[in-house]
């Protein structure tokens, strides 16, 4: 006999955190010595933070590297880190970088123009940075973490006409040492962000989960609504997040980011 009780909509469970992959292998400059081998006069490591979360902007972060000079010990990708690690790496690896600057994207800027263009006016602000401290980029090569670029038009439309040329790579972030340091840069400064903000949204508990899509911080927007820092548009489809990987609350949003890989995040 079938049981035809009407079931009232429930949200669904967060699914539970992946398990750890085991110690991934230190990131390294083959790649970033082959462009130079090819003619670039720099090369800048590219890679964003922050496309999952629910609250706060996007961040990208760029470094440039000098392939003479010996990666600091411990560099991985941000990812892979934990918080108190990627403090102690963020100084060696500024002092390590020829130059370095971050870009940011405010969830405003998400939710009026998508996530692809949030993170080309991030990315394009930090290569604006490097060319403010005085860096000819016309003939450097930047290699961006993932398969699609965002950043070459970006910098169209922001008329720069003397950016590097975009090289993208699959797993750079792991891989090559540039665009390691890059997220390591660029995670440290936006988690810094976060923090500050959570001093006067405590609720939110933004200290740990970094405006990520933890249980507690799906809670408080249940019980106190959502913050002029949340990303609005993307509060309206909570399946999305629900449905998909899940964060904890100690800000652990490794599968949350490989989650939205590529154009269609936009």
């Amino acid at each position: 006999m079938t049981d035809s009780t009407p079931t009232t909509p429930r949200r669904p469970s967060p699914r539970p955190a992946a398990k750890r992959s085991p110690a991934a292998k230190a990131p390294t400059l083959r790649r970033e010595r082959d462009l130079m081998e090819a003619g670039a006069e720099f090369v800048i490591g590219c890679d964003e933070v922050g496309r999952g979360a629910i609250a706060g902007p996007v961040a990208v972060g760029v470094c440039i590297v000098d392939i003479r000079k010996r990666v600091p010990r411990g560099l991985r990708d941000s990812k892979l880190l934990s918080e108190k690690v990627r403090e102690s790496l963020a100084p060696p690896v500024a002092g390590w970088a020829v130059g370095s600057a971050i870009g940011m994207s405010s969830n405003d800027e998400i939710d009026r123009f998508g996530l692809t263009i949030a993170l080309g006016l991030a990315g394009s602000r930090a290569v604006i940075g490097l060319l403010e401290q005085g860096f000819e980029l016309g003939g450097s090569a930047l290699i961006l973490d993932g398969k699609f670029d965002y950043l070459t038009p970006a910098l169209a439309r922001e008329g720069v006409g003397s950016g590097p040329r975009v090289v993208t790579r699959i797993k750079a972030d792991m891989d090559c040492a540039s665009v390691s340091g890059a997220s390591v840069l660029a995670k440290v400064a936006r988690d810094r962000l976060m923090i500050d903000h959570h001093e006067q949204r405590p609720h939110y508990g933004w200290v740990s989960n970094k405006g990520y899509g933890s249980a507690s911080h799906w809670a408080a927007i249940d019980q106190v609504g959502p913050s002029e820092l949340h990303r609005h548009t993307w509060l309206r489809t909570p399946s999305l997040f629900d449905l998909g990987p899940s964060v904890d609350d100690q800000g652990s949003e490794r599968d949350v980011e490989a989650a939205f890989e590529g154009p269609s995040a936009g």
